[in-house]
């Protein structure tokens, strides 16, 4: 789950980490009003949402005076911004941060993210901040600099101040920096993060050391303890097939292409994409309904997938372990009579109860094609829809 940068900021200056003034506007009345508050000479106004690259698109503006924030407030909000992570199709502005300018001497990098190589919280940092960190990682790799946190002791002093002095912060704020990064690290740690990025954090011609972007994004494994984070959560910024997957606990993520996919098992689900792609052609999204569905489930993953109007065949793979193919069918079954499936649908079904599944798919009178093995079954839904 991601919040919007507004959000992270009011979240670490709750836990006393240093971030820039803001205040959140939804309208251009609102934004000067903000403005006004902030009695700042130059106030900044940036589009929210959830993407990065925002300035390479225009989703930041610096005002100096009143009427440039009426002015830009009225460009941003209901733009469409296409960046490097919201696709071609952008993310339109609801929101704004109208924010304080601040005297920027240096731009740097920090961010915590989960390492699956070493199984640890790994701390990040870069004198090269204010860019695209993915592409100082590619170029410059010695650029970045890491520390491994031990989960027993967490994120030491030593720690951060090596990371400071790596990331060549001016000596006399390495402890200023120092603390900045404890305390981010207490923050992903006790909300439970899987990745906090600040880019830009800065240093300020008046000596401080402070966020001047905040993103984070939740496990969402573990939100159910976190009631004040889900509470953030925008779902006009949501691919609305995906929240409603997350209302019946399915992991459903929307693709680009025109084959529907029904699996069970992330893995499966991804060799099966996989598949399709080898045979020339294109998954509309990844779908797994996990091992102990119920044919509830089942028929509203159905559902989910046939709301996509570019689905024009549909592939459902399913191994039954826990899952058995029974209910696999009688979802599926459901859910094309509810419906009225008009588009090919191939199924391959294995294991647990098999044969009980296949029987019930023969025998409820819809236009099902069988497949023998997943390739089979791929080049099957490529050859009807293309």
């Amino acid at each position: 789950m991601n919040i919007h940068e507004y959000q992270g900021k009011q979240l670490l200056r709750d836990y006393g980490v240093a971030v820039s003034n803001g205040r959140v506007a939804f309208s251009p009345d609102e934004a000067v009003k903000a403005a006004k508050e902030l009695s700042t000479e130059v106030v900044v106004v940036k589009a929210q949402i959830h993407a990065g690259g925002r300035g390479k698109a225009g989703g930041v503006k610096i005002a100096k005076n009143l009427d440039e924030v009426r002015e830009y407030a009225k460009e941003l909000l209901g733009k469409t911004l296409v960046t490097h992570q919201t696709g071609p199709e952008g993310k339109e502005v609801k929101r704004l941060l109208i924010e304080e300018g601040s005297d920027i001497k240096k731009e740097y990098y920090v961010g915590l993210v989960v390492d699956r190589a070493t199984d640890r919280v790994t701390l990040m940092g870069s004198e090269e901040g204010g860019m695209d960190i993915e592409e100082v990682a590619e170029k410059t790799p010695e650029k970045i600099f890491k520390e491994v946190v031990d989960p027993v002791v967490g994120l030491t002093g030593f720690q951060a101040r090596r990371m400071a002095f790596n990331m060549n912060i001016p000596t006399h704020l390495v402890n200023k920096a120092a603390k900045f990064m404890t305390g981010l690290y207490q923050v992903f740690i006790e909300k439970d993060a899987s990745i906090v990025e600040i880019n830009p954090l800065v240093v300020t011609g008046d000596d401080n050391v402070l966020a001047l972007d905040a993103k984070f994004n939740f496990d969402d494994n573990a939100l159910y303890r976190h009631k004040d984070i889900v509470e953030l959560r925008d779902f006009e910024e949501e691919d609305p097939k995906e929240i409603e997957a997350s209302k019946y606990d399915l992991s459903y993520i929307s693709l680009d292409g025109n084959i529907g996919c029904m699996v069970n098992g992330a893995g499966l689900a991804m060799a099966t994409m996989d598949t399709i792609n080898y045979y020339g052609g294109t998954p509309a999204n990844f779908l797994d309904v996990g091992g102990g569905a119920t044919a509830e489930k089942v028929t509203e993953a159905f559902k989910i997938i046939l709301s996509d109007e570019h689905v024009k065949g549909i592939f459902v793979n399913i191994f039954g372990g826990i899952m058995k193919c029974d209910v696999i069918a009688e979802g599926v079954i459901a859910a094309a009579k509810e419906v009225g499936l008009e588009v090919p649908l191939v199924v391959r079904l294995e294991g647990t109860n098999v044969d009980r599944g296949k029987a019930l798919l023969n025998e409820s009178g819809l236009n099902i094609i069988a497949a023998d093995t997943m390739a089979d079954g791929a080049q099957k839904i490529v050859e009807l829809v293309g």
